[in-house]
């Protein structure tokens, strides 16, 4: 997890600092996942690090409404030499849902969400992550 430290709006982005256990395995440049998007590393000082937030990414997540305070799930990128178990997504941000219904049902939980209509957004046996929880069906 990450705590937001500061949110500047610079000009029609944000620039969003971060405190994180994570801070000492981080490198400027590098891509760290930030609820399921990718967003690189631009400043490290003292016990935070920064990242820009472009509007188009503002724009398709919940970064747009981030509050200094806020805890972001975190996650480092994949290393090639690691293994490939489970499921893969990439931290790249194709649209905003919303949570219409939650639902429980003999011990699985059911999700509604409700998004514009799109060709290549979900597909049967696929994965997406929301807010960077990889989801499957």
């Amino acid at each position: 997890m990450a705590e937001v430290i500061d949110v500047k709006p610079n000009k029609n982005n944000l620039d969003i600092t971060f405190k994180s256990d994570l801070l000492s395995e981080l490198k400027v440049d590098q891509s760290i996942s930030h609820n399921g998007v990718c967003l690189t590393v631009a400043d490290i000082s003292n016990e935070t690090y920064l990242v820009n937030v472009v509007k188009e990414t503002i724009d398709k997540s919940n970064f747009g409404s981030i509050r200094v305070g806020d805890m972001v799930n975190v996650e480092r990128s994949m290393m090639l030499n690691d293994r490939l178990d489970g499921h893969i997504v990439q931290g790249h941000v194709d649209q905003v849902g919303v949570c219409e219904k939650i639902s429980e049902e003999s011990g699985s939980w059911y999700f509604t969400f409700k998004y514009e209509k799109s060709d290549n957004i979900t597909i049967e046996k696929g994965s997406i992550a929301i807010n960077g929880i990889r989801i499957c069906w």
